[in-house]
């Protein structure tokens, strides 16, 4: 499963948030793709205030922080 991860520089709650993705049972089979919204006007005006966010690339639902593994396993099913 594709995976859109949605950080910036120098993050604190991203770097949370990648910790509770990495204990997912799926972790190993997600493909995660972090994309900076710093580099991308339009990303940043959306997620600017609400990063991290990860989106489900096959139906596009988010789950923005906070969030916990057991969470993370719900949105991954």
């Amino acid at each position: 499963m594709k995976i859109v991860f949605y950080t910036g520089p120098q993050c604190s709650l991203c770097d949370l948030a990648e910790l509770e993705l990495s204990k997912t049972a799926m972790y190993s089979a997600l493909d995660i793709e972090k994309v900076n919204i710093r580099n991308d006007a339009n990303l940043y005006h959306l997620y600017g205030a609400r990063i991290p966010v990860l989106k489900r690339a096959d139906n596009n639902r988010e789950i923005g922080w906070p969030f916990d593994s057991s969470t993370l396993e719900i949105f991954l099913q």
